[in-house]
């Protein structure tokens, strides 16, 4: 049907809501895949918001959403006036991320990466420029060893000293990034239908292997230091835990840190079960303190997990993997299974960096600027900031009591600044839902300063007595 027409297209979409999935989430998945297979086709005039809703018996505020972010992907179009129309791909068969607009329209907070500054596009292309200079053979032309090159390992040994862990090579693996060594150390110890216990508020990519891998998944309440011990003891004490996810240092989205000694009342705990303890510690080399690392509290139980990703540039996807003694050859078995072995060049890139110092250079970058990136958020936002850290590259924010959380994020789509809802975060009860904006990237301080303004308006202001967002 084209866009000449009066008449929507005639779409009973069939939604499958994955576990852990949002609902207009879902309903955006549909639009897409059906889009793809051609059974809606470019100039097709989609549902109203109102109507869809009404056939789906969903809010108008989930369809809206939808709508929302198959525009931003370039599938849809929004017209004053006329409504919502199927676009033209670039492509038959476009990827999800290749917009068909400008991503500088939006002001993108939705996302956390490291600060990206001209020192870093100057060390990408300098280490781009000595490998290409270079004999590139030791590191272009191996399949083994599977957990990674010596001298790879080697330099993840001078990595992780400073951060308190003390491993031979024999129990480092190097992965494609933290959320890489994730999934093999839970591979290591999980099994179909066992408990694994995490924050209540924790990072997506859990959730998500929890739906991969078959196992239950269960948040226990926390504080500004993380997990609670009282909450922990309760959940191991009820029998049928099998391991303990933690990010313990600036957990993504809260940003909270657990102290030294509430690392040790985890470890005491865990040991007294025998539950195994995966400790996602991407952050930690950001933080200055000298924190001591569970794992190290645990040798037989304790896995540890770090990268490159969330510290030195967002690009390098290089993680270290440390394991207990008796879980090397397991793990490496099943890196030779997942993806044969950590990427080399990747690794030979972050080898160098770490040999030469621009690993800690850069390191030192992303510390400068993510204060001053704080310190901009609470100067704007203030009271709006419910918890956050300033070495975090993220704040948690209270959503106002005359708001609710898809409410703003729709809103503050409308004005392109782009921030995520509590819900992909949701492992258990008493989070008290929230907004997360991220402060990492390639924004300028004026760029950050805009958008961060945005939303305070935004938060300030009364919402709508009609969505007229939703009329199509």
């Amino acid at each position: 049907m084209s866009s000449t027409s009066s008449k929507s297209v005639v779409w009973n979409p069939q939604i499958v809501k994955q576990k852990g999935e949002t609902k207009h989430a879902a309903l955006t998945s549909c639009i897409i895949t059906d889009i793809e297979a051609g059974i809606l086709r470019p100039m097709d005039r989609m549902p109203t918001h109102r109507d869809l809703a009404h056939e789906l018996g969903l809010s108008i505020q989930t369809v809206s959403l939808a709508y929302k972010e198959a525009e931003r992907l370039g599938y849809l179009s929004g017209e004053i006036g006329r409504g919502t129309f199927v676009k033209s791909r670039v492509t038959e068969r476009a990827g999800r991320m290749m917009l068909d607009h400008s991503p500088n329209e939006v002001l993108d907070l939705s996302i956390i990466r490291c600060v990206y500054l001209d020192e870093h596009e100057n060390a990408s292309r300098e280490i781009l420029l000595e490998l290409s200079e270079s004999d590139n053979s030791s590191f272009m032309r191996p399949c083994r060893p599977i957990a990674g090159l010596e001298r790879h390992r080697e330099a993840a040994r001078a990595w992780l000293q400073p951060i308190g862990i003390t491993a031979g090579i024999e129990r480092i693996l190097v992965t494609n990034g933290a959320a890489h060594g994730i999934f093999l150390a839970l591979s290591c110890v999980i099994r179909s239908g066992d408990v694994v216990l995490c924050e209540n508020l924790t990072d997506h990519g859990i959730i998500g292997l929890a739906n991969i891998l078959g196992f239950s998944l269960k948040g226990l309440p926390t504080d500004e230091e993380g997990i609670l011990p009282d909450a922990l003891e309760a959940a191991c004490s009820a029998g049928g835990v099998r391991a303990i996810v933690l990010v313990p240092t600036l957990n993504n989205p809260t940003s909270h840190v657990a102290t030294a000694l509430r690392r040790q009342e985890i470890a005491t705990i865990a040991e007294r079960y025998g539950v195994f303890v995966i400790e996602d510690e991407v952050y930690r080399p950001i933080i200055e303190d000298d924190l001591p690392a569970i794992s190290q509290m645990l040798p037989n139980l304790g896995f540890f997990i770090t990268s490159f990703t969330k510290t030195v540039m967002t690009g390098l996807r290089v993680g270290y993997l440390v394991v207990p003694p008796a879980y090397s050859m397991r793990a490496a078995s099943i890196l030779r299974v997942s993806s044969w072995s950590g990427t080399y060049l990747s690794g030979e890139i972050a080898t160098r960096w770490v040999g030469n110092g621009t690993a800690q250079r850069l390191l030192g970058i992303q510390r400068d600027e993510a204060r001053q990136r704080q310190m901009i958020a609470c100067k704007i936002l203030g009271d709006h900031i419910a918890s956050s850290h300033p070495l975090s590259l993220c704040a948690w924010l209270k959503v106002p009591a005359h708001w609710t959380e898809d409410g703003l994020v729709r809103v503050l789509a409308n004005q392109n600044v782009a921030v995520t809802p509590s819900e992909p975060f949701i492992a258990g009860p008493g989070h008290g839902g929230g907004i997360r904006i991220c402060l990492g990237g390639r924004m300028s301080h004026p760029g950050l300063t805009k958008a961060l303004t945005t939303i305070r308006h935004a938060f300030e202001q009364l919402p709508p007595v009609f969505d007229v967002g939703a009329i199509g």
